[in-house]
């Protein structure tokens, strides 16, 4: 005997088991604004006994929404894939997307054929918003973006362009505290281990070290500049011993730089603390067990994503959110 196909619920008998009216169902399942917290509780309630599944058809047409958010990084795949910085950051995003019944459609935009591929999805309107991450100076993604008519959010400011909105760390802050910190260790000869210049995240935080240094009445270092990566990180330490061999403190930019950064100091024979002593940037999982392990600049990175998509998900709703700069703070441990 064949077996007759289950049918769905619809809207309206949700709306009914809720007893509340349809066009209330409709606006808690579209996550509008102006809906009591009893009604929405028992909307999701009768969508639960129910087991009414929305059509997502249907719901586009009716919100002109397509239920997804483009999440742009501009930068290679294989590095932003191996940065912990950047799961949390997704980590954060999507959290609050969910939350906002959004789906994350992560867009790597490094290459020629993404960059074409991001913009098709703008221009097609195949989003209803955008987070960007990781754009350097006259990054072509920059203009992508600013060119569409869609609500975009950046993850960390651009160098050469305020955005409207954006979510930020205050990164010139805390590279002042880190460096700060040295000086009150006693340091005197503090260099510093930067990013890649062509970043805002790079120049704040060298920014930071050099009005640090410069209120103390010390002249700064020229930055020795890495790329974000242990490995890079272990290179400029070279380098910064051999244009600095007095260096007694360090600030790198970010927590894996200052993790190569006190692997190169160990097999050049340089004692942490006690020879140099090193700080570093982010308080991601890596500054726990490196040798010794590393004081650091804590930043709420998942706070990062999470604020982030929030405001992308008030100004799709038709919101008017004011940008937001994170503050950070100092995690002392062993390498000061």
């Amino acid at each position: 005997m064949t077996e007759v196909p289950r049918r769905q619920p619809t809207l309206d008998e949700v709306a009914e088991r809720a007893g509340v009216s349809r066009s209330a169902a409709s606006r808690v399942l579209n996550n509008a604004p102006h809906v009591s917290r009893a009604k929405r509780d028992a909307v999701r309630r009768a969508i639960r006994e129910l087991g009414y599944v929305p059509n997502p058809t249907a719901r586009a047409l009716a919100t002109r929404q397509r239920g997804v958010v483009a999440l742009v990084i501009s930068g290679e795949s294989p590095s932003i894939f191996a940065d912990p910085f950047f799961a949390r950051v997704i980590v954060g995003a999507s959290a609050a997307l969910e939350e906002a019944d959004l789906y994350p459609m992560l867009c790597l935009a490094a290459t020629d054929r993404g960059r074409q591929r991001l913009e098709e999805l703008l221009r097609a309107r195949g989003a209803d918003g955008v987070i960007v991450m990781a754009v350097r100076e006259n990054d072509p993604v920059l203009h992508i973006v600013r060119e569409t008519v869609l609500p975009v959010v950046f993850g960390g400011r651009p160098v050469g362009y305020e955005p409207p909105w954006y979510v930020d760390a205050d990164n010139a802050g805390g590279a002042r505290q880190a460096t700060e910190h040295l000086l009150a260790r006693g340091r005197r000869r503090v260099a510093v281990i930067c990013g890649p210049l062509d970043t805002h995240v790079s120049r704040e935080r060298h920014r930071g070290y050099r009005e640090a240094m410069m209120l103390a009445g010390l002249e700064p270092c020229d930055p020795v500049i890495g790329d974000f990566t242990e490995p890079g990180g272990a290179v400029a330490m070279a380098e910064l011993l051999k244009r600095y061999p007095e260096a007694d403190g360090v600030f790198a930019a970010n927590d894996n730089m200052a993790a190569g950064a006190l692997r190169t100091l160990r097999g050049a024979g340089r004692a942490t603390p006690r020879d140099v002593a090193v700080v570093g940037f982010d308080d991601l999982d890596i500054a726990r067990i490196t040798e010794p392990p590393l004081t650091t600049v804590h930043q709420p990175v998942q706070a990062l994503g999470r604020e982030s998509a929030r405001m992308l998900v008030g100004l799709i709703r038709g919101e008017q959110p004011t940008s937001l700069v994170l503050p950070t703070r100092l995690v002392t441990r062993s390498s000061t």
